[in-house]
């Protein structure tokens, strides 16, 4: 146990889990999505759950407890994760891809995905400030942050299914979010694929190299796509990928 989880651990809290296992393939690990600021397992419900669990993986998505500092969503991951009865992958999406990243150093994974991962804080706050100045300078000082539909989607995702999502999107992001030492090494060297765009508004393409660089390899990139991969017009591509290579790696063939 660390010294911090003995002296003030994190408090319990019902956490929301959406989960499809009902023709789960028992020789395949589980998997846990992990989602972003602002977002909930919702974002992963509608499109990467279903094609998980399609390819035979028991698929979870997990949402951070709301307001909850990164050392409490870590937690959750971690309890979560450990909760399954195999060894978990862990697939985190935009802030989530850190908090996956920090869990990693606790609990091992059998292998992780960091999709559009918000790691690199200066210059994703800089790049915020640049694309939306409006909706990103109130969360500078403590508001909310209103993200528009440039940062998260392609020119090719319709008005009226964009407004939808941006509508669910409610974030405030902590100061951490920003300012954080680097995420340690992830327990057992487990393989790790880091997946996203180079047309992302939200994260920079040298963020996305440099985090790919930290695990050993080099980003999958999906041109054309905004930053929620899993929501975009072209979501499907990202996941097939995904599991793809996660099938590869964990020597499945199947």
């Amino acid at each position: 146990m660390r010294f911090d989880d003995w002296t003030d651990p994190v408090r319990p809290v019902e956490r929301e889990l959406i989960s499809l296992t009902e023709d789960a393939n028992k020789d395949l690990p589980p998997v846990l999505f992990v989602p972003g600021l602002g977002h909930g397992a919702w974002a992963f419900a509608e499109h990467w759950l279903p094609a998980a669990a399609a390819r035979g993986f028991a698929a979870h998505a997990l949402t951070p407890r709301p307001g909850g500092s990164r050392r409490a969503q870590v937690h959750d991951v971690v309890q979560v994760a450990a909760s399954l009865p195999r060894q978990t992958v862990l697939i985190g999406h935009g802030a989530g891809a850190l908090v996956v990243a920090y869990a990693m150093g606790r609990y091992p994974v059998r292998a992780a995905v960091l999709a559009a991962p918000v790691m690199d804080g200066w210059p994703t706050l800089w790049t915020a400030l640049k694309t939306n100045p409006l909706g990103t300078l109130p969360a500078v000082f403590g508001g909310r942050l209103r993200l528009n539909r440039k940062q998260l989607f392609s020119a090719g995702l319709p008005d009226e299914r964009a407004r939808e999502i941006l509508d669910r999107v409610v974030a405030r992001p902590r100061r951490e979010l920003v300012v954080h030492d680097p995420a340690p090494r992830p327990v057992g060297d487990p393989p790790v694929l880091v997946v996203g765009s180079p047309d992302d508004r939200v994260v920079p393409r040298s963020s996305l190299d440099r985090t790919a660089t930290r695990y050993g390899g080099a980003p999958l990139l999906f041109p054309g796509m905004g930053h929620d991969l899993m929501l975009d017009v072209d979501q499907a591509e990202p996941i097939e990928a995904i599991l793809d290579w996660l099938t590869k790696e964990l020597g499945t063939g199947g």
